[in-house]
């Protein structure tokens, strides 16, 4: 496969300069070189700035609900296992409204991929406080400063049981887009949340703020195999690294729910059903 075979005819209305451009690059880059044909992949999103992923990527999508992209890539998953089912969301999509699913789709290892547009802040209701937004941010929710910590959502996917949890850098194409087809390829619920600057609204965390302050875990030799040290480094701020910080082999929530996916079982008529309450 070729990147522009992902191309559709719609074109993103993102702020010039906004993260999102570079995810969405790195994102047809990782399809292409993944090997795997355009359509075996569905991707679902959530609402926000990230929401009309489907729109702008040539796969199979469905836009969901606020907060909601995960139980539908659940279901897409469940009923045809053969797909690689790829969620997509935001800071505030994902781990607010959201917040419940994320929990809980870790917990159950479901074998598809979230990838969060984390640029803390609510981007498209035009700048108020996010979850992962830090304290003391003013923002237009927060006039006087944000009172709440910031979530760790790395911190938060590596406890709850996601086998794969990883963080890129929309200023980083290539990393990013390599990060990408790692969480792919890996059978599992795989987190890849993207530090991915608003240039509109957040005038904090910025691309220069984070090209001075990143680092490569696999430059580092971190062992992703081991949680207590993906924990340690999932608590770095003062320098932030990128990569993956937790990966492990463990039995999947798919193989567990069906040995016959949704997608190859007979449908029965109406009268059949209503037979079996008989």
């Amino acid at each position: 496969m070729k990147i522009e075979q992902f191309k559709t005819a719609a074109k993103p209305t993102w702020c010039p300069g906004c993260g999102n451009y570079s995810l969405w690059n790195a994102l047809k880059k990782s399809l292409a070189e993944s090997g795997i044909d355009k359509k075996d992949f569905v991707l679902v999103s959530g609402i926000g700035c990230s929401g009309k992923d489907p729109y702008w990527v040539n796969t199979y999508g469905f836009c969901g609900l606020h907060g909601r992209p995960l139980p539908v890539a659940t279901g897409v998953k469940l009923a045809n296992l053969n797909l690689k089912v790829i969620a997509c969301g935001g800071d505030g999509d994902g781990y607010s409204e959201g917040g419940n699913h994320f929990l809980h789709t870790c917990r159950r290892n479901i074998d598809l991929t979230y990838i969060v547009h984390n640029n803390q802040i609510y981007g498209l209701t035009t700048g108020q406080a996010s979850p992962t937004s830090k304290k003391g941010l003013k923002t237009k929710s927060t006039p006087f400063g944000n009172k709440e910590e910031a979530l760790n959502p790395l911190a938060v996917a590596i406890t709850s049981g996601a086998s794969f949890v990883g963080r890129g850098f929309a200023g980083d194409i290539e990393h990013l887009s390599w990060l990408f087809k790692e969480a792919i390829k890996h059978k599992g619920f795989a987190l890849v949340d993207v530090l991915q600057p608003c240039v509109t609204f957040n005038k904090e965390n910025t691309f220069e703020f984070f090209r001075e302050r990143c680092y490569k875990l696999e430059e580092k030799k971190h062992d992703f195999t081991d949680k207590m040290k993906a924990l340690e480094k999932a608590m770095e701020w003062d320098d932030i690294p990128i990569g993956i910080f937790y990966k492990v082999e463990k039995p999947v929530f798919d193989d567990k729910y069906s040995k016959v996916p949704l997608v190859k079982q007979r449908v029965k008529g109406v009268k059949e059903i209503l037979n079996d309450f008989y």
